[in-house]
């Protein structure tokens, strides 16, 4: 041994790495929590004009279409046989229209962070002048009630660092040959030879170049990707979020409330503003106590952790028919809703037509 001490290299950068920012003063490497939004508006009532009593209603399934419907759902299922579908007898159809209330909250949240980079000559422009504050920072938000990210290197933090992976060496033992440069030959296993001749694969060393690592016996350092230095700086994360919530005035169908998720309904109402009004004076009141509901809920849920851009406000008409019919003296019963004529079967009496031979 010539005493040399082999040093472990770090699992993290040293907590001196990083200098101190004013405003960002809570910011650690890692992720640094989210910024307190600016103080939020108070929303305004907008005129609210409901929409005319004729507009309440769609117009009732006629038996063609529900059986249609009903024909189409069943030939998409190979071995169930059709004639239920196509001859049961529909004996009784009745609506039960559905209204649902759907409150839309786009929000911007920001958080901040240390980070680092390779260095690659970026200038250092640490305290030239005060760094902007989080919510002072330009980011341009995405399409209205659209969900995205996007990270932004803060101006006036960015400082040069010896990597503290390498300790500025740029580079890294090779993990496949443990820094010497070759393995064993894979021919002779690193012996030689091979029985009573020498191996002509590796002219008897029994040593091969180790091709993770061109035989240098390093490797770039994963850090600093062989540059020595690293740019550290803050990083804001801006990320755009829409929240949504449905509320549906339930009726007592049979139908399971978890399917009209995917369909659609006839829009009633729509109003967008930058803080939603509870809506009044509804014909349906299970709408305006949804809507009064969930606007508190999602201004007090939000505001305090983000800044609110926009709320959305929807109603829909969700249309859903229950058709019994008759199939070989027996009552069965499926629904079409949603004005993509969907369909939901309950117990269909003839599930397999396979025949095995």
């Amino acid at each position: 041994m010539d005493g040399t001490v082999i040093h472990p290299p770090p699992t993290g950068p040293p907590a001196n790495m990083f200098g101190i920012v004013p405003g960002y003063e809570g910011t650690a490497a890692g992720g640094g929590g989210y910024v307190l939004p600016p103080v939020p508006l108070q929303p305004v009532a907008p005129p609210q004009p409901g929409p005319a009593q004729e507009e309440w209603s769609i117009p009732s399934l006629s038996e063609d279409i529900a059986r249609e419907a009903f024909k189409s759902f069943v030939s998409s299922h190979c071995c169930w046989n059709k004639d239920p579908a196509n001859d049961g007898v529909i004996t009784n159809m009745e609506p039960f229209n559905t209204y649902r209330y759907r409150l839309e909250t786009f929000t911007e949240s920001r958080s901040t962070e240390w980070a680092h980079k390779p260095h690659e000559g970026e200038t250092a422009d640490f305290y030239i002048q005060p760094a902007p504050r989080p919510w002072e920072i330009q980011a341009t938000p995405p399409t209205l009630f659209t969900n995205h990210k996007e990270e932004i290197r803060v101006p006036y933090t960015s400082s040069v660092k010896e990597c503290h992976t390498c300790r500025a060496s740029g580079t890294k033992p090779c993990a496949e040959c443990n820094g010497s440069g070759h393995k064993a030959c894979w021919v002779c296993s690193g012996s030689g030879k091979r029985g009573e001749e020498n191996c002509n694969r590796c002219n008897s060393t029994g040593k091969d170049r180790c091709d993770a690592c061109a035989g240098r016996g390093t490797k770039d350092c994963d850090t600093c990707k062989g540059k020595r230095n690293l740019l550290t700086f803050i990083q804001l994360k801006v990320e755009w979020t829409n929240n949504v919530q449905d509320d549906v005035t339930y009726q007592n169908s049979g139908l399971k409330e978890d399917q009209l998720q995917s369909v659609h309904g006839k829009e009633l109402f729509t109003n967008s503003q930058i803080l939603g009004y509870p809506l009044v004076g509804f014909p349906n009141p299970a709408i305006s106590e949804a809507s009064s509901r969930l606007v508190r809920e999602h201004q007090s849920k939000y505001a305090q952790s983000s800044r609110i851009l926009q709320q959305r406000q929807t109603v829909e008409l969700i249309p859903i028919t229950k058709v019994n019919y008759k199939w070989k003296g027996n009552s069965h019963v499926y629904f079409v809703f949603g004005i993509e004529n969907c369909v939901s079967v309950q117990n269909y009496p003839e599930t397999c037509c396979c025949v095995i031979l």
